[in-house]
């Protein structure tokens, strides 16, 4: 079976958990991932081939594509237009990602009539969705997609949810948090799946860990404390320097490292300076994943500090919360969406509210001075992981559920709300493709 798998941009530094969920398909050997990289990426990832969208083909989709496929399938593109002015935009962000999307399906529609994967899957519900969508439309070959935080939450949702999701004929998703709110917006129970990402290897666990912890409670040696993660306003850096000041106030000796790079690097920096922090916290900026693993393996306890940002954008679980709890760190997060799915109080980890700096303190303390909590947390926390986040099982899952959608043969599924139909692979090849509306 072959997925035309569409990304935004692939491969991305800081979505290893995507280069992972494809390596474990490619090794499973019973799908065969064709991938689309809508905006920019690299021409080729582990021996794959990236096709990657050229941007000035928009002008050929102006002046060549739309008028073509306005003549040939003018329903469909009514369809599409009219499902876009019936919603109202979130932001200039998400109208450039579905343009582009329409853009990318519209300029290789009879690519992929020529050459028809059983499937499209999109990534994201942004640019990927509208792609796969208006494809559908054009081809008729099924699609799925994702729908996680950033498509779920920002800015309200993205511009087009709600149809993408009618036509969809599955929605993956990573988050208990997420489902329910996929649910919320009507999509049916059977359609959603929720399926983790995961960890193609799992590293050593940490036996070392409590050496150093006694140490420092023992003679005032430094925590080790890290962060990782965008510097974004929904990761919430800005309460880790409160929580820093802080601890600094109590007499506690620690550095800290945040490693990422973000538009709020410079407003970190100055904070931490104006504290006097400066020596500190330590900014590594942008790190490949074997540098962040070296970080794992050196630190005493993980801090995410993540919030709903204002303009509702938050983390689902954000994958460095189980990459760090695989490794065997301690982990502290604050309850945001879907973290607490996996960090759960005083079972795998802590949970404290984002401002709570006396509570973040507290919590580090704990770990600090109670060897035998540290040691049934992390270690309880190392079980989740192998139980939740193996990315080989993962990929098994979403392989199988997208394997039942290209090999279905059945009648058009009935979609939710909307009233459309959306046609089989079977369908779409004994009927005119080409036919007009």
């Amino acid at each position: 079976m072959r997925i035309a798998y569409l990304f935004t941009c692939f491969p991305v530094a800081t979505e290893t958990f995507l280069q992972r969920e494809i390596r474990a398909m490619r090794e499973r050997g019973d799908v065969e991932i064709e991938i689309w990289s809508l905006w920019h990426g690299k021409p080729e990832w582990e021996g794959l081939r990236v096709r990657r969208y050229p941007f000035a083909a928009i002008f050929r989709v102006i002046f060549l594509k739309l008028p073509l496929w306005a003549w040939r399938r003018p329903g469909a593109l009514r369809r599409v237009w009219a499902a876009y002015m019936a919603e109202s935009t979130p932001s200039l962000l998400n109208i450039g990602e579905n343009l582009l999307g329409l853009a990318f399906a519209l300029d290789t529609a009879g690519h992929f009539r020529a050459n028809p994967p059983e499937l499209f899957h999109a990534v994201w519900g942004t640019m990927p969705a509208a792609a796969a969508w208006m494809l559908n439309e054009l081809t008729g070959i099924p699609f799925s997609t994702g729908a996680h935080a950033y498509d779920l939450f920002r800015h309200g949702g993205d511009w087009t949810l709600r149809h993408k999701l009618a036509r969809a004929h599955l929605v993956h998703t990573t988050t208990e948090a997420a489902r329910r709110r996929l649910l919320d917006l009507g999509v049916p129970p059977a359609r959603v799946h929720l399926i983790r990402r995961g960890l193609d290897t799992l590293p050593q666990f940490r036996e070392d860990l409590d050496a150093p912890l006694r140490r420092a409670s023992a003679d005032g040696t430094p925590l080790r404390l890290l962060s990782v993660g965008r510097l974004v306003p929904k990761k919430g850096f800005q309460h880790q320097i409160a929580i820093y000041e802080a601890l600094r106030t109590a007499g506690i000796a620690f550095t800290a490292r945040i490693a990422g790079e973000g538009p709020l690097l410079d407003a970190l920096r100055q904070r931490a300076e104006t504290l006097g922090l400066a020596n500190t916290i330590v900014f590594t900026g942008k790190q490949e994943y074997a540098q962040i693993a070296a970080e794992y393996a050196t630190a005493d306890i993980f801090l995410f500090t993540g919030v709903v940002a204002e303009d509702g954008d938050r983390d689902g679980l954000p994958n460095v919360i189980p990459e760090a709890m695989a490794h065997g760190i301690p982990v502290i997060t604050s309850a945001v969406s879907g973290t607490t799915e996996a960090v759960v109080d005083g079972a795998t980890g802590q949970v404290v509210t984002a401002g709570d700096t006396a509570g973040w303190i507290a919590a580090i303390r704990r770990l600090h001075m109670d060897a035998a909590f540290r040691e049934r947390t992390r270690r309880a926390a190392r079980n989740w992981v192998e139980r939740e986040f193996c990315a080989h099982a993962n990929a098994a899952r979403l392989s199988t559920a997208l394997r039942q959608i290209g090999t279905r043969t059945s009648a058009a599924d009935e979609s939710f709300g909307l009233g459309a139909q959306t046609p089989s692979v079977q369908e779409f090849v004994h009927n005119a493709i080409g036919e007009a509306d």
